[in-house]
């Protein structure tokens, strides 16, 4: 798919990953529709983004069924059409399952910070995927839909909440792929590794730099490098039903 004047929904695009992403598509001519709760960072992002494309910001929770309905019918009737949606909004809330201390359980990880990452990561991706299909299938767009899912989908320590929603929205797209190949839509997920963001510039350099050895490249990697997996994955038609390990070699 050529990305000149196709028209891209981002959730989570006003920052981090979503940003760069949007940024990246943006200089390949693509038409934005941004998604995010944080309406200043929103608009912030679009007045950055106006001098080189088209971009709308849409303010609203992804966790709401109405408002994602609501919501894509708007961009729908702004646009005219939907040609990629990147489902890449997502929360952490981490914390081990149980905690104990000489044989007596002394803490245990709230149904609420399970669910509120449920919530986001999986029934968020899940509400906007059926939308955005609905919306390509009705206006006959051929179509792209990408879930950013996480290494962690393999189970990690701390995180029974976060590694469920990403393991579950790398399915997804799978299912999606067999789904809705009939109507010309692809699917697939990209599972990023340890990547630079505001949280890892924040750590301790010591505790940075044991993180960057634990990887084969040495280094962390970058947001434009998983952009430039999502641009690739769009551009390439015959990519479909995949999950794109994008980690420097951390799991080998």
């Amino acid at each position: 798919m050529e990305l000149k004047d196709k028209v891209v929904v981002i959730t989570g695009g006003a920052g981090g990953l979503g940003l760069a992403m949007a940024h990246d598509l943006a200089a390949q001519g693509a038409k934005l529709a941004l998604i995010d709760v944080d309406q200043q960072k929103l608009e912030q992002a679009c007045a950055d983004l106006g001098a080189t494309t088209e971009v709308q910001g849409y303010a609203f929770d992804i966790t709401d069924e109405e408002d994602v309905v609501a919501g894509f019918n708007f961009i729908r009737e702004d646009f005219g059409h939907i040609n990629v949606l990147i489902n890449n909004a997502g929360i952490l809330r981490d914390g081990l399952m149980v905690k104990a201390k000489d044989g007596k359980v002394v803490d245990r990880m709230s149904f609420e910070k399970f669910q509120s990452v449920i919530n986001v990561n999986l029934t968020g991706t899940f509400l906007c995927g059926r939308e955005a299909a609905a919306v390509m299938i009705e206006t006959a767009q051929q179509g792209v839909i990408i879930n950013i899912s996480s290494l962690a989908k393999a189970g990690n320590m701390g995180q029974s909440n976060y590694s469920a929603s990403k393991a579950g929205v790398a399915a997804m797209a799978v299912g999606w792929a067999k789904e809705l190949a009939r109507y010309n839509i692809r699917a697939a997920a990209v599972a990023p590794g340890v990547i630079a963001t505001e949280m890892t510039a924040a750590m301790k350099p010591e505790a940075l730099e044991r993180l960057e050895k634990m990887v084969p490249v040495g280094r962390l990697g970058e947001a434009h490098e998983i952009a430039s997996t999502v641009r690739f994955i769009i551009e390439n038609d015959y990519v479909n039903g995949r999950v794109f390990e994008i980690d420097g070699g951390i799991r080998l």
